[in-house]
């Protein structure tokens, strides 16, 4: 009888070896283990663990992962930047950008016109206009007007709609300059920090500089000097007071109506900002109704400006004070 080579009989107590020479079981005795499953990996157990936490302290975890992503969002304020516009201008905008990708988008060449005025140069009238247009508290409040954030609130749930807006200048500021024309509830929470920061760093004159010379009027039409010689033909230093109605009046919805085009929406906006205004002793009022008529109907200019979409048409069915807020 052949001996097998080199076979080994396995069990729990000892092993039997057979030896390959003379043929004779050598005995070891040991005392073998058996051999334990494979466990699972380090990170697997962690993972486990961590699932099983989340389910039983649900309220916590979804705090926690709120405080997190809010964290993570406060990483991308631009802090820096709003440092900077104390000595520097900003040469380039979220807006700005935002209107350039459209323009790609739709295969819509589109080109910036933006030119920079210290706001000592500019009319007092112009800046009055704007204010009692945009944000008649301007000067008192330090950054957002709760008294407007509540009106608009009530006004939007009353209608179900966004039917007003409660954005001051500064907020307006912060969403040009550095988010974009979205509504939803995350930008507007960062809208708010960038606008304290604002308002904490700079003085109102510098806000308001800054915004003049920013905001959109037009397409590819950026800043009131900009604003000026596009629809005008003039400086924005020479405008009249008639001039500088018309153009806080299309502030909201600079896309969609010309200031140089007599629209009820602009003929109405100029009536109610030039009753702000004369009630503020900002302007005396002409005393005849002749007069005044002339001072809210000068003739206003119907030839295309630069790149402004010329899809405007001379008539406008809105009979109510809108709030679009295109471009802010």
């Amino acid at each position: 009888m052949k001996w097998q080579r080199d076979c080994c009989y396995r069990n729990t107590w000892r092993v039997t070896t057979i030896d390959s020479n003379i043929g004779t079981p050598l005995i070891q005795n040991s005392s073998a283990v058996p051999v334990p499953p494979p466990s699972a990996p380090v990170g697997e157990g962690r993972l486990r663990r961590l699932f099983s936490w989340i389910m039983a302290h649900k309220v916590k975890s979804l705090l926690l992962l709120v405080i997190a992503f809010l964290f993570i969002e406060a990483l991308t304020i631009p802090y820096f930047s709003i440092a900077r516009l104390k000595t520097e201008n900003p040469r380039e905008t979220a807006l700005m950008r935002q209107r350039l990708d459209e323009a790609r988008q739709g295969g819509k060449p589109l080109g910036i016109s933006q030119h920079w005025v210290p706001l000592s140069r500019l009319p007092r009238q112009l800046i009055d206009a704007i204010i009692v247009a945009e944000d008649g508290t301007f000067y008192s409040h330090g950054g957002v007007d709760w008294f407007e954030v509540k009106e608009s609130i009530e006004k939007n749930v009353k209608e179900r709609r966004a039917a007003r807006g409660g954005s001051t200048i500064t907020q307006q500021l912060a969403k040009n300059l550095y988010l974009s024309t979205s509504k939803d509830p995350l930008r507007k929470a960062k809208e708010f920090i960038i606008t304290l920061l604002l308002e904490s760093a700079f003085s109102k004159d510098r806000i308001l500089e800054i915004y003049m010379n920013i905001i959109e009027w037009g397409r590819g039409i950026f800043g009131v000097e900009a604003a000026s010689q596009a629809y005008f033909r003039k400086p924005a230093s020479s405008l009249t007071l008639d001039e500088s109605l018309r153009l806080a009046a299309v502030i909201p919805s600079p896309l969609r109506h010309r200031p140089d085009v007599d629209t009820r929406y602009v003929i109405r906006r100029k009536q109610i900002m030039l009753d702000r205004m004369a009630a503020r002793n900002m302007v005396n009022l002409p005393t005849t109704a002749e007069t005044t008529s002339s001072v809210l109907t000068q003739p206003a200019r119907t030839t295309d400006a630069g790149d402004v979409s010329g899809s405007l048409q001379s008539t406008d069915t809105t009979d109510v004070e809108e709030d679009d807020s295109d471009g802010l």
